[in-house]
Order: structure tokens, then sequence, then C-alpha cells
């Protein structure tokens, strides 16, 4: 019996009592026996009657405290067996020993004991350090089962699982996700080039068929439509609209485009949409930012922003170049403006410069010297692809000294320093990136497609995919700066070299304003000879090269692949100048060289002639480009990065195909 009820308040109280009267019977006795031997009798039985009770009160309350424990043990099986919710037990091999009835009920069964885990709960993982709450040893995931949701909790302690039917709130929850608000804004990106030399009927006819065929899409992913002008649309949507749209990958790109294909220039849209905030303010800057992203990548684009996913779908054609120079113009002025405003000028490219770095940043210095103003150009040591370059540079000493390490180019720079970043607009990607953080004030001058990584807080941005190069943009920019540009025959050569390389002699990914380039750089002194001994190849590069080609093969048709051998490393410019070299090849659209690079990274360079987007394809790869000119940095092995290349081709080639 328990401590508490054999000492009870009134025991030791009986005990006392019971001595006190042997003391007084003993006393009495003294002085007459025999009422001290009636006292002693009645004491005597007294004291038995008190036991018999004591063993009454302690019999009759061990069978209540039975009576009752088995009482609560029955209501407690039944309310277990009853419970809203599933219990289930289960061994260490992963089998049902015991669950109750909720668990058959799932199942419509009455016992699924002895069943396994993974017959049962299939989707059930196994144990997640992750996924782990605050309790040690337990983990909560949801699985569906005969079409209900269910949320389990596994105690992988005791190895139990509580099962919770979670099938109403997971259908709210997927309402609510189907249902959030898409905002996004559609243009016609090129309707004045499209509708050129055409009439105001005309035009108005192609804008209509346009609008109709817009409409038509609208109506079909219940969008709402609402026309703001002759060439922009805003769209209201959901976000089960908006997956739709994302699974047809914008098939209203390819429509609009093939019914204008009968004009010298086919109409495209860019669309720009964003989604993932309850605010409307924010979704249209997003909307409108991912509308800019579209149109910086060349257009012909959708662009996508969901929280921190950024997607983009089409973009098989290449930006269209923009006949009028009123951009170049006023980017011009306003580079001259904050050229004045600056007590030195540095420029910067990107990190294994090139000809076209090298060129453009000599123009820019250029424009700052024809307003007096400090310039430096940042260079981050010798470099295998412009040696023949720096080893003419290095003859002009006062060409020369502008060429400054980044160590220095930090210690130049004050709060009035211009930044000015060419041939790149990824911070990331720089020379020096602790320049473009240390920078007040930075202008981005660039040709590639614009990419989710940005110099969002530059001052000034001239970044024109239509161009062919950064050497481009800079000349064009030193015929508005100033009214008599003065560039010697190695600067203006230089600026002709980097146009020469970026466009493979004028053979891909050029335009008119390509060519007047390139006739007022010969105007004031280019040497076309001297374009060509900067270009010369080595022997022993050239041998390298077919090396390289001789383990290329064909994939997809018409893509030739080449991996080079295993710890053979190549630097990343003879990787980018086999796959041109591939490009030479009968029958080859798009080639793909992948290599070791000397930094121990994987290299890959993909190269087109304009019928496949490998900008897309580097893109997915964490690279990115141009639509035929791109590249990425791998970490891993060379069969990994050709593995990754291979399940990407391959993915394409399901959603939309490789080649238009």
């Amino acid at each position: 019996m328990p401590s508490l009820l054999q000492k009870r308040w009134y025991g030791y109280q009986t005990v006392w009592m019971f001595m006190l009267q042997l003391v007084l019977i003993i006393f009495v006795s003294f002085y007459n026996w025999i009422l001290g031997l009636i006292g002693l009798c009645l004491v005597c039985a007294l004291a038995y009657m008190m036991i018999q009770a004591e063993r009454r009160f302690r019999r009759d309350l061990v069978k209540y405290v039975t009576d009752l424990t088995y009482r609560i043990k029955r209501v407690e099986g039944e309310a277990v067996g009853r419970l809203p919710f599933g219990i289930l037990l289960y061994s260490e091999d992963r089998v049902v020993e015991w669950h109750n009835r909720f668990v058959g009920g799932m199942y419509d069964k009455e016992s699924v004991v002895g069943m396994p885990l993974s017959e049962l709960l299939p989707p059930l993982p196994q144990p997640s350090k992750d996924k782990k709450d605050s309790r040690a040893g337990r983990s909560t995931v949801e699985v569906v089962a005969n079409e209900r949701f269910y949320e389990l909790t596994i105690d992988h302690d005791e190895r139990m699982i509580y099962i919770r039917d979670i099938t109403e709130l997971a259908q709210l929850r997927e309402r609510y996700e189907n249902e959030r608000v898409a905002l996004g804004i559609v243009l016609l990106d090129n309707l004045d080039e499209a509708a050129a030399g055409m009439d105001d009927q005309q035009r108005t006819a192609l804008v209509a068929r346009v609008a109709s065929a817009i409409t038509e899409w609208a109506k079909q992913h219940r969008i709402y439509l609402r026309r703001l002008s002759s060439e922009r649309y805003l769209m209201m949507l959901n976000q089960k609209s908006l997956n739709e749209l994302e699974q047809s990958r914008f098939v209203i790109l390819d429509e609009v485009r093939e019914m204008t294909a009968d004009l010298k220039v086919p109409m495209t849209l860019s669309i720009g949409l964003a989604f993932g905030t309850e605010r409307f303010s924010e979704l249209g800057e997003l909307a409108q930012s991912s509308l800019d992203m579209a149109l910086g990548r060349g257009g012909d684009q959708a662009a996508v922003k969901a929280g921190q996913r950024l997607s983009f779908y089409g973009g098989k054609t290449g930006a269209v170049e923009k006949r009028t120079r009123v951009r170049a113009r006023v980017i011009a002025h306003a580079l001259r403006d904050l050229m004045q405003e600056s007590d030195r000028v540095i420029i910067m490219g990107h990190r294994l410069p090139d000809f076209d770095v090298i060129g453009a940043s000599i123009g820019v210095m250029k424009a700052a010297d024809m307003y007096k103003v400090e310039a430096h150009i940042v260079l981050d040591g010798p470099n295998q692809g412009i040696e023949h370059l720096m080893e003419r540079v290095d003859k002009e000493e006062a060409l020369a000294r502008r060429f400054i390490s980044p160590e220095q180019a930090l210690g130049m720079m004050t709060a009035h320093t211009l930044l000015v970043v060419v041939d790149t607009h990824k911070a990331s990607i720089t020379m020096e990136p602790r320049l473009v953080e240390a920078a007040r004030r930075v202008v981005v001058v660039d040709h590639h497609r614009r990419s989710e990584e940005f110099i969002n807080d530059a001052v000034l941005v001239y970044l024109e995919p239509y161009a062919s190069s950064a050497c481009e943009l800079v000349t064009e920019l030193l015929q508005y700066i100033h009214e008599k540009v003065e560039l010697s025959p190695l600067e203006a050569t230089t600026l002709l070299a980097g146009i020469t390389v970026d466009t493979k002699h004028f053979a891909l990914h050029t335009g008119s304003r390509t060519f007047e380039a390139a006739a007022f750089l010969r105007r004031v002194g280019a040497d076309t000879a001297m374009v060509q001994q900067l270009l010369k190849e080595d022997l022993q590069e050239y041998m390298a090269k077919a090396d390289i080609i001789k383990h290329a093969r064909m994939i997809h048709g018409n893509i030739a692949l080449a991996v080079t051998e295993p710890n053979h490393k190549i630097p990343q410019l003879l990787i980018a100048q086999v796959a041109d070299t591939l490009l030479n090849m009968t029958d080859v659209l798009a080639s793909f060289v992948i290599s070791e690079r000397p930094d121990g990274l994987i290299g890959i360079s993909a190269r087109s002639l304009g019928s496949m987007n490998v900008q897309v394809v580097m893109e997915r790869l964490g690279g990115g480009g141009h639509l035929t000119n791109a590249a990425v940095q791998l970490e891993g092995t060379q069969a990994e990065a050709e593995q990754k290349l291979l399940d990407v081709l391959d993915e394409i080639e399901k959603e939309e195909g490789l080649f238009e």
C-alpha cells in the first residue's frame, strides 16, 4: 500500500491513544487488579475491531483502484481506436505492427497489419535532418493516399506515425496558390521596323491582325487583356493560367512571328510577367523589370519573374538592329556630362580580357581625354589572347602607362570617380568586383543579352544586344561625344580588331551599323593589315586546336560536340576558338567544346549560326552569352559536365526543339 495511505492523519494518534490507555490500565491495576483486567480486555477488543476495520478499508480501496484502472484502460483503448486521427506502429524493418481504426479506414480495410510501409505509404521518405522539428527524432511530411492528403508526424525513436487528414486544407492551399494574381505586359517590340514603308492603312491592318491573335490567345488561357496603346497590352491572370502559359512555352511568340513572316522584318513580341507578391504596385514594377529583361536580351521572348526564380521562354531570333542613332547620341551626351563631373575615369572589362574589352576600353579612355579627364584602364595581368596586342601597346609608352592593376585602381577610387564597365554587365565576372562595390557611379556599355545578374545601381546603361561588339557601341559613342575625334592608328586598329574578332571577320552577327563603325575607324587610321597580324595564330596553338577537333562527334544531327582528354588543361580562349572552327564544318549548325581550364574549372564554349539559341542552353547550366555565342564554367569533372550538357539538350529538344 502507498505510504500516503499508511501515514493517514489519524494513524499515529490512534497508536499513541492505545499506549496511553495501557499506561492507565497498568496504573489502575496497582489499586484494583480486577478493574485493570477488565480495562485491558476492553482495550484489546477495541484494538481488534480497529484492525479489522483497517483491513476492510484496504481491501475495499484495492478493489476500487483495480476497477478504476480496468475502466480507464478499457476507455483508453476505445478512445484510441476511435480517435479522429491515425496512429500506426511499425517494426525495425518498416512493417506495420499495429494501428487504430482511422488507418484502416484510409484504405477501406479492417486491418493493414503486416503490410510494408513502402506499399502502404509509397511516398514516405526516410528520416531527413533538414525536415526534423524541434523535438528530437521527429519529422513531418505530407503524402497522398486514395486521392486524399495526409500529414504524417513520424517519431523515429518510437517507430510511431501520427496521421492527420488535411485534404480540405490542401485543397484550400491549392486553390489559394492557383488564384494568386500575376501581372504582365505584352509589347510589340519591333512595330516600327516591321511597319517600315507601310502607309497608315497597312500599318493599322497589321496591328489589328496581331491584336486579334493576342486577344484569342488571352481568351484561350483565361487572361484579362487590356490594350494600353497600339503596341502595349496589360495582362492580369492567376497562377494556374501562368503555369499553363509556361507549359505551352508561350506559343503566341511563334504564332505572331510566323503570321508576319511575309514581312521584310517579321513582327515579334516581348512579354514581361511577375508573380509572387500580394502588392500590385510591386507586381507592376517586377512586370516592367521582366519586360526590360526580355528586351535587353533581344526581344521575341517572355521573361517570368516568380519570387527568386527568373525564367525565359522563346528568344529564337536575333536582336533587331535599330537603324536610328538617336539613343547613341543621347547616351554619348550623358556619358560626356558624367565624365566632366568626375575627377577621374576608370575603365574595366571582364576577366580574361579579349580584343573587344581592350578596344572598347581604349575608346572610352580617348573620350575622357577629349575633355581633359584623367582616365585609366584596369588590366589584371598577362593574357595569351591579347599577347600580340599588348606587345604593340607596350611600344607606345604614353598608352602603356594608362594600364593599371586592380589594386592601383582601388587606391585611386574616390567618391567622384566614374567607373565604366565594358563588354559585360555582371559584376561577378569583372576583373575586380570590389571596384564595382566601391564605385559611387557606374556606367555599363555592353552588347550581350541581359542576364538575371545585373549591375542594377548603374547611373547609365548602354546595353544593345543587336550590336556585334562593345567596340561597335563605343565607336558610335565616339562620333557623338565630341566634334573632332582623334585616334592614333594603333587605337583605331584596336577598336577595329575588337569588331573583327566578335563578328568572326564580319561573317556573323553583323548589321549595317557594324560596317558603318568599321568604315569610320578605317577613315581615322585603322590598319587592316595590322588587324590580320594581331590575329595571327601560333603554329602550336593551331595544332592543339586540331588535336581537340579530332575528338568531335555529331549529336542531334547538326550539333558538333568535342570533349578533350581528361587532365588536359586548355585555356578558355583556345576552347572558344575550337568552337568557332567547328562551325565551319559541313552540316554543323551549332558546336560545343568541353575542356578543363588551367584554373581547374570545366569550361564549355557554345557557338551557333543563328538557328539555335545557345544562350538558353548555357543559361540552364549557369552561364550565359549571346544567341550565337555563349559559355559557362562548371565545377566537377568533364564527364559530369558532358552529361549535364546532353541532359539539357535532350530537355530542350523535348520541350520546343533545338532548331527553328
